[in-house]
C-alpha cells in the first residue's frame, strides 16, 4: 500500500491482519511472489507517487524494486536504469510491477515513468529492454506499460503479457522482446494481468473514457470510479467482469462494457487468486479500503 506508516499489511485468508513492515515504500505499488528453489521470495516496486498524509499533494521522486525475503529483509536492490546505461539523463524511472521468469530473469514494468520493459538476471544484472514510445512499429510502444506477467501456458513457448493500459489493450511478447500479438479491450483500461490455470484475471481501473470526462466538466476524470475486474480465457475473450455488465462480442469484437449498477468496486487496481480459485481485489482510489474476496461459485 501507499501509507507511509506500514507499506505491506499480511493477512489471513479470512481477513484478519496477522503482520505489518516496511516504511521505505511510501509509493508502494507492485509485489510479485516468486518461489527460487524452494523458498518464497517477494518482489517490491516503489513507484515513486505517494502522498503526504500530513499535507496531501501527491509528490514525485525516484523509483526502485527491491527483492525481499517474505520477512521484508532486502537481498538487492534495482535502482534508476542511468546507473547501467539503460536510460538517458532526464528520463524518468517510475516502475510498476515486475515478473519473474523460470530461469530467474528479473522483468520490470516501468510503467509511471518510460514504459520500457526492463530485464535483468537472477541477480539483478541488467540484460536489455524493449517498449518505449519512439518505435516505427507501433505495436512495440507501450503506453502506461502498468504490469506484466510470464505466460507459461504453453510450456513450450513461454511468453511476456504486458499491459498497454492507456491502449485500452494487453500486449504480447517474447522473453527477448519481439511482439507476437495485440488483445484490444474497447474502453477497458487494465492492470497487472494475473494468469492462473488457462485463465488471465485483471483488475480494471476505469470503464470511462477520459477526454469525454472532460469535455462533460469533470476536471479529474481519473477520480472517476468506474472500475471492476475482467476474466480473459486462453483465446484471449473476455469471459466474465465481476463487478462489471457482462462481456459481450460482436463480430469478433469485444464490445462497450460498463461498470454494474450496484458499483460493487471503485478503482480495480490488482488481484490474486488462492487454490480455490477465490478471487481478492486490491483497489486504487478505493477510500481505503481493505482488499475484497470475491468466492468462487
Amino acid at each position: 500500500g501507499d501509507d507511509p506508516r506500514n507499506n505491506v499489511i499480511v493477512f489471513d485468508k479470512s481477513g484478519k491482519v496477522l503482520e505489518t513492515w516496511g516504511t521505505m515504500y511510501p509509493g508502494g505499488h507492485g509485489l510479485t511472489l516468486f518461489n527460487e528453489g524452494g523458498e518464497d521470495f517477494l518482489y517490491l516496486t516503489e513507484s515513486g507517487w505517494h502522498s503526504d498524509i500530513r499535507t496531501g499533494p501527491v509528490r514525485r521522486q525516484t523509483g526502485f524494486v527491491t527483492k525481499n525475503k517474505v520477512d521484508g529483509t532486502v537481498i538487492f536492490t534495482i535502482g534508476h536504469p542511468l546507473t547501467v546505461g539503460a536510460y538517458a539523463a532526464g528520463m524518468a524511472f517510475q516502475p510498476t510491477e515486475t515478473a519473474v521468469a523460470p530461469n530467474g530473469d528479473i522483468y520490470v514494468a516501468d510503467g509511471y515513468g518510460s514504459d520500457y520493459i526492463l530485464r535483468y538476471d537472477h541477480q539483478g544484472r541488467y540484460l536489455g529492454k524493449f517498449g518505449g514510445h519512439d518505435n516505427e512499429d507501433d505495436n512495440y510502444n507501450l503506453r502506461n506499460a502498468h504490469g506484466i506477467a510470464v505466460d507459461t501456458r504453453d510450456a513450450a513457448n513461454p511468453r511476456l503479457l504486458v499491459t498497454s493500459r492507456a491502449e485500452n489493450a494487453f500486449k504480447y511478447f517474447t522473453l527477448e522482446g519481439k511482439w507476437l500479438k495485440t488483445v484490444r479491450l474497447n474502453n477497458l483500461q487494465p492492470c497487472r494481468p494475473v494468469i492462473n490455470g488457462d485463465q488471465v484475471y485483471a483488475g480494471v481501473c476505469w470503464s470511462h473514457n477520459f477526454g469525454e470526462a472532460s469535455a462533460a466538466g469533470h476536471e479529474k476524470p481519473w477520480l472517476l470510479q468506474t472500475g471492476f475486474t475482467l476474466v480473459m480465457d486462453r483465446e484471449d475473450r473476455v469471459v466474465s467482469c465481476p463487478g462489471g455488465e457482462q462481456p459481450i462480442y460482436t463480430d469478433g469484437k469485444l464490445q462497450h462494457v460498463a461498470q454494474d449498477a450496484a458499483k460493487t468496486f471503485y478503482n480495480g487496481h490488482d488481484v490474486c487468486l488462492d487454490e480455490d480459485k477465490n478471487l481478492y481485489v486490491c483497489q486504487w482510489n478505493g477510500k481505503h479500503t481493505p482488499p475484497v474476496k470475491l468466492e468462487r461459485v
